[in-house]
C-alpha cells in the first residue's frame, strides 16, 4: 500500500487565508508564487471543463468582465453561430491546485452571455446561484444544507471498446475475489481478497485503499473541505465512500465537484483509475449519492419538531415534496442510462416511493443517529454521483419547497421490511423510473416546480433533454449488447 503522508497546510485556499476580493485572491496567488491560473467551469452534464493561463495575464477586472470561450464546444451550452461565451471568476473560491506541476491558482466561474450582458441561462452553476436566492425570498427558510454521500470505484484497470463489429469492456481490482492478477510490477499475490458483498468496513490489509483514502481526504482538507467518515464500501472491488461535512448549497455543489476532482486525481497519481459510473460492476453493490438535506432560518433548524422520527410538519411536507416530484428528480438525480442499473426492484436498491426512518430501500430515509434538533435532515437516496450537483442539490430542494407550499401529505411511513410484506401491499408502493427515458419522459411532463422564479429556465430542461437522448440512450440502444448474444445468437 500506498504509505505516503500529505502535509496539512489550512491556508491552501484563498478564504482560508483572508482573500476575499479579486486584488486580495491574486495577491494571494502572488504570495504561494503561482504560475499559472486554472479556470474552471461546469458543463450541462455535470463535468468539469478548464481552460489556463498565466498569472501574469489575469487582472482584477477580469473577474468582473470576464474571459472569453468558445461556448459551441461545450455539451449543452450554445450553438456554433452564437459561441462567444465568458468565463467569470468567482474570488470565493480560489485555491492552489494541488496537481499541476507548476504552481498554479484554481477558480470556479460561473458563465455569462457577452451579448446580453447578462448570467448564462444554461449554466448550471447559475441555477444555484438563483436557487439560493428563490429560497431566501420564499420566506421559508433562508439556507438549506446539503450533504452528499458520494461513492465511488478504484480499479487497478478499466479497458472498454465499440466499434462495428467488437465490443468489451473489463475492469480489475487487487482486492475483488475474481482479481485477475492483471496488474503488472505489484509483487506476489497474496490473496487479500474481499468476499463478494463483503467490502464493508475490513481493515487492512483486506482494505488495501485505506491509505489511498487517506490521501484523498488530507488533500480536500487542505481545500478547504471539511471531511469525516472514510471507509470502504459493499462492493468487493475497490468501492470506497468520503464523508463531507454539510454546507449551503452552492458551496456543496461546488465542493462536489472538487471532491470528484481529487477522488480521480489521487488514484492517478496511485497508478489507480477512479470511476464515479454507478455500476460498473455486474452482481455488486452499485455506487450511490445518498443526499441529505435540511432547512434552517435564522440560525434555526426547521426540520425537528414532535412527529414522527421527530419531523416536524415542514419536513414531512419537504418529503411529500420529494416522493411527488421523485420521478422527475430522477433525471436530475440519476442521470446516466447505467444509473438504472443500480435502481433495480428487489435487490435492496433505494427504489421505493415511501419514506422511512431506518428501510434503506425507501427513496426518502430519515436519519435516527442522534435526536438533536440541529441533526433532523431527511435523506433522499436513490441519486447516484454521475449527477451535476448544481442541477440535482437545486431541484431537491425546489421539490421539497414545493411540497410545503402546497402541503403535500407523504403519507404514512413503512418501516416493515418491503421484501416480507404480501404481494397486495407490494402493489401499492410506487416506485421510481426503470430507465432515464422514462426519467425523461416524467421531467417533461413534471418541471413547473423546477421553472418558479426562472430558477430552471424551460431552454435549460428542453436543452438537457435533448442532450440526454440524443448523446446517450441514442446512442445506447442503437448499438448490440454483449449479454444479447448469448441470448438470441441461436435463436
Amino acid at each position: 500500500m500506498n504509505t505516503t503522508t500529505t502535509t496539512i497546510d489550512s491556508k491552501q485556499t484563498a478564504a482560508a487565508a483572508g482573500a476575499q476580493t479579486p486584488a486580495e485572491v491574486l495577491e494571494f496567488a502572488t504570495e504561494r508564487r503561482a504560475e499559472m491560473v486554472d479556470l474552471k467551469f461546469v458543463d450541462l452534464p455535470g463535468t468539469w471543463q478548464h481552460m489556463t493561463l498565466p498569472l501574469s495575464a489575469l487582472a482584477a477586472d477580469d473577474f468582473e468582465a470576464g474571459l472569453g470561450f468558445d461556448g459551441s464546444s461545450i455539451r449543452g451550452f450554445q450553438e456554433i453561430h452564437e459561441s462567444d461565451m465568458l468565463l467569470i471568476p468567482d474570488p470565493g473560491t480560489a485555491f492552489i491546485d494541488p496537481y499541476y506541476t507548476r504552481p498554479t491558482l484554481s477558480l470556479i466561474c460561473s458563465v455569462a452571455d457577452p451579448v446580453l450582458g447578462e448570467p448564462y441561462g444554461r449554466d448550471p452553476r447559475y441555477v444555484a446561484q438563483k436557487a439560493e436566492r428563490h429560497l431566501v425570498e420564499s420566506g421559508i427558510a433562508d439556507v438549506a444544507y446539503f450533504g452528499p454521500e458520494a461513492e465511488f470505484f478504484v480499479f487497478d484497470h478499466i479497458a472498454y471498446e465499440q466499434v462495428e463489429h467488437r465490443a468489451f469492456y473489463e475492469v480489475d481490482s487487487g482486492e475483488g475475489f475474481w482479481n485477475t492478477g492483471r496488474p503488472t510490477g505489484a509483487g506476489p499475490n497474496l490473496a487479500y481478497k474481499l468476499r463478494q458483498k463483503e467490502g464493508y468496513f475490513p481493515v487492512p490489509p483486506a482494505d488495501s485503499l485505506a491509505n489511498l483514502r487517506g490521501e484523498m481526504v488530507a488533500t480536500m482538507e487542505t481545500l478547504g473541505i471539511r471531511c469525516e467518515f472514510h471507509h470502504h464500501e459493499v462492493s468487493s472491488g475497490g468501492q470506497g465512500e468520503i464523508d463531507m461535512r454539510f454546507q449551503p448549497l452552492l458551496r456543496m455543489a461546488d465542493q462536489m465537484m472538487i471532491y470528484k476532482y481529487v477522488v480521480k486525481n489521487a488514484a492517478a497519481q496511485a497508478g489507480k483509475t477512479a470511476t464515479f459510473m454507478p455500476k460498473p460492476i455486474f452482481e455488486e453493490n452499485g455506487s450511490g449519492m445518498h443526499v441529505h438535506q435540511s432547512l434552517w432560518k435564522d440560525g434555526e433548524p426547521l426540520m425537528y419538531g414532535d412527529g414522527y422520527a421527530h419531523l416536524s410538519d415542514l419536513a414531512r411536507h419537504y418529503i411529500g415534496g420529494l416522493l411527488v416530484h421523485a420521478s422527475a428528480l430522477l433525471a436530475f438525480c440519476a442521470p446516466t442510462t447505467n444509473s438504472y442499473r443500480r435502481l433495480v426492484p428487489g435487490y435492496e436498491a433505494p427504489v421505493n416511493l415511501v419514506y422511512s426512518a431506518r428501510n434503506r430501500s425507501a427513496c426518502v430515509r430519515v436519519p435516527m443517529y442522534h435526536e438533536a434538533p440541529k441533526t433532523k435532515r431527511v435523506e433522499f437516496r436513490s441519486p447516484d454521483p454521475t449527477a451535476n450537483p448544481y442541477l440535482a442539490f437545486s431541484a431537491l430542494m425546489l421539490a421539497g419547497l414545493d411540497g410545503i407550499r402546497r402541503r403535500l401529505d407523504p403519507g404514512e411511513p413503512l418501516d416493515a421490511d418491503i421484501y416480507d410484506l404480501p404481494a397486495e401491499r407490494l402493489a401499492d408502493i410506487g416506485t421510481v423510473p426503470g430507465s432515464l427515458e422514462a426519467s425523461l419522459q416524467a421531467l417533461e411532463a413534471d418541471h413547473e416546480f423546477l421553472c418558479v422564479d426562472d430558477v430552471f429556465p424551460p431552454s435549460l430542461v428542453e436543452a438537457y433533454v435533448r442532450y440526454k437522448r440524443e448523446a446517450e440512450i441514442d446512442a445506447i440502444r442503437m448499438r448490440p449488447h454483449p449479454w444479447e448474444f448469448a441470448l438470441y445468437h441461436d435463436a
